[in-house]
C-alpha cells in the first residue's frame, strides 16, 4: 500500500524513476547528491519508498523523545549519540555489523549550502564496514530518480570520491547556484 501510494505521488508531481541498481544489496551506505533543498528529503524518501525499500538516515539522538521518537524510528531515522567517546562512522559502522540488512542513505555536501567539499564520513563508514556505496540521485532538471552506480571502496578516499562525484556533473539540482559537483 506504501509502495502504491508514494509512487502516484511522485507521478503527479512529475517525477519518473530511473535505474534502481544497488538497491537489492543487503547492505550499503547511499550516497545521496544533490543536497540543495529540504525537498531532497522528500523526494528520496518517496522513491526509495516507491520500490518496496528501507533505508535509514541520520538524524541527533537529541530529537528522539516521545512522541518524535515514534515518527523519526518509523521513518528510517536512525539516532546518532554525539556525546559518545566513539566517533559516529564508528558508531554506524557498528550498525552494519549488528544487522543482516542494513542501508544508510547520507549527503555528502553535508548541508543544503554550496561547498566546495563533501565530507568523507559516508565514505569511511562504507570502508570500515566494508559494505559497497550506492551512488543515488534526484535530477530536478530531468524530474528523475535513480542510482548510477555501486563502488567498492579501494581506501583511497580522494580518488575514490573524485569518481563519485563525476557521476553527478550531470544532474540538476533544486537550487543550482548551492551545487557544486
Amino acid at each position: 500500500m506504501k509502495n502504491a501510494l508514494s509512487k502516484a505521488i511522485l507521478k503527479w508531481f512529475g517525477w519518473k524513476t530511473a535505474s534502481c541498481e544497488g538497491f537489492e544489496l543487503p547492505k550499503c551506505v547511499i550516497c545521496v547528491a544533490p543536497h540543495t533543498s529540504n525537498w531532497d528529503f522528500v523526494v528520496g524518501k518517496l522513491f526509495y519508498t516507491s520500490i518496496g525499500m528501507t533505508a535509514g538516515f541520520l538524524m541527533k539522538k537529541d530529537w528522539f523523545f516521545f512522541p518524535f521518537n515514534i515518527l523519526f524510528k518509523s521513518m528510517g531515522g536512525v539516532p546518532v549519540d554525539r556525546s559518545k567517546s566513539t566517533s559516529i562512522t564508528d558508531q554506524v559502522a557498528e550498525m552494519f555489523h549488528q544487522n543482516e540488512r542494513f542501508q544508510i542513505a547520507i549527503t555528502p555536501e553535508g548541508t543544503r549550502k554550496r561547498t566546495e567539499d563533501w565530507k568523507k564520513g559516508f565514505y569511511y563508514i562504507a570502508l570500515k564496514a566494508n559494505v559497497p556505496i550506492l551512488v543515488a540521485y534526484m535530477d530536478y532538471g530531468k524530474r528523475e530518480v535513480g542510482t548510477k552506480a555501486i563502488i567498492y571502496p579501494t581506501g583511497d578516499a580522494e580518488a575514490d570520491i573524485a569518481r563519485i562525484r563525476e557521476y553527478y556533473r550531470d544532474v540538476t539540482a533544486c537550487h543550482p547556484e548551492n551545487y557544486c559537483p
